[in-house]
């Protein structure tokens, strides 16, 4: 008897190692020191020294069963874009940019093509946020886990100085709701879509006219990144105010988080054009519109509040960082909560 008899193949994992190297290579930022293979991920702070009142910032996520759709699919290189954005997006939230990430795979067999593949999406999610991926790990799951099956997390930092936090303490009547188009469902609620469309490969590769591609593609789509949108906004002089990104819970659970007491935000539903994949999902889940709204995004991924007068600015640089804006709505005076009308 032996290691690899008993499920676990450390060869498997070297080999995995090595094909993700590339992949890790193109993430690189100045600070890392030594590469891929280390007991732990090294990132200088030399850069953070210089700041006047830094604040390191934190998140850790994963892609909940929207994996299961990649089981199907048989497809698993975007599948890590949407963890990393799950991560650096929260730390964007709160005014900071993100500096490192680490993944964990859990896996019931280490496939090390598909492994480097999923971990090819985690590097293209670190590219696009400008956080390095430092280091991460894959662990084989023998009796626990399905052979063909596995689980993906991750762990991102950044850093933002004090004065920069986004609080939402100053937020006041009259601000400007400005939200970010999504991608589509993005991470959540994947739970109740595989409850409302079967789960199989004839359906997700099914064309919808309206969806103008697969159900599995439109599903499937990665998470929008909004680091550089955030990044963009700030440069251009506009001061971020609140923020809130939109994940599980939707509107009714994530907008509140970026309100004071005595806050409320007024969110306009024919403010912008709810994608064709919500409509889906709502007609043939027969699920209510509340429920949605209290569920996914319904084509917001990001939610920002300016002042009035520096909402067209924040919407050019929005624009000008590669992503779509609409002003949604407004804050104003009472129980903190979203009234959606």
């Amino acid at each position: 008897m032996d290691y690899k008899k008993a499920g676990v193949d450390i060869e498997a994992g070297y080999k995995s190692v090595e094909l993700m190297k590339k992949h890790v290579q193109q993430t690189m930022r100045p600070e890392v020191l030594g590469g891929i293979g280390g007991f732990a991920g090294a990132f200088s702070l030399s850069r953070i020294k210089d700041m006047e009142d830094p604040v390191l910032l934190s998140g850790t996520d994963g892609c909940g069963t929207k994996v299961q759709l990649a089981f199907v699919m048989d497809k698993h290189d975007t599948i890590g874009i949407d963890c990393v954005a799950m991560c650096v997006n929260d730390i964007a939230c709160s005014g900071g940019e993100p500096l490192f990430f680490l993944d964990y795979i859990a896996c019931g067999k280490n496939y090390p093509e598909k492994i480097a593949t999923i971990v090819s999406g985690v590097a293209e999610g670190c590219k696009q946020s400008g956080a390095a991926l430092v280091g991460g790990e894959t662990a084989e799951h023998p009796g626990l886990m399905p052979v063909d099956e596995y689980d993906l997390a991750g762990f991102a930092v950044g850093v933002v100085e004090r004065k920069d936090l986004i609080t939402g303490e100053n937020i006041k009547p009259g601000d400007t709701l400005i939200g970010m188009a999504s991608s589509g469902v993005h991470s959540n609620g994947f739970s109740l879509v595989r409850k409302v469309f079967d789960m199989t490969k004839e359906s997700l590769n099914t064309y919808y006219e309206e969806l103008g591609t697969t159900l599995g593609e439109a599903l499937l789509a990665p998470t929008k990144i909004y680091v550089k949108a955030l990044k963009a906004v700030k440069e251009a002089g506009v001061k971020v105010k609140a923020c809130s990104h939109i994940t599980g819970g939707g509107f009714y659970e994530n907008i509140p988080r970026m309100l004071p007491e005595g806050k409320r935000a007024i969110v306009h539903k024919d403010s912008y054009e709810v994608p064709a994949i919500f409509k889906k999902l709502q007609k043939d889940g027969d699920i209510s519109e509340e429920m949605m709204y209290n569920t996914y995004n319904m084509g917001i991924g990001m939610v920002v509040a300016v002042d009035q007068e520096q909402a067209q600015k924040a919407m050019d640089a929005i624009r000008a960082a590669g992503e779509t804006p609409y002003v949604i709505g407004e804050v104003a005076d009472g129980e903190k909560g979203v009234t959606i009308c």
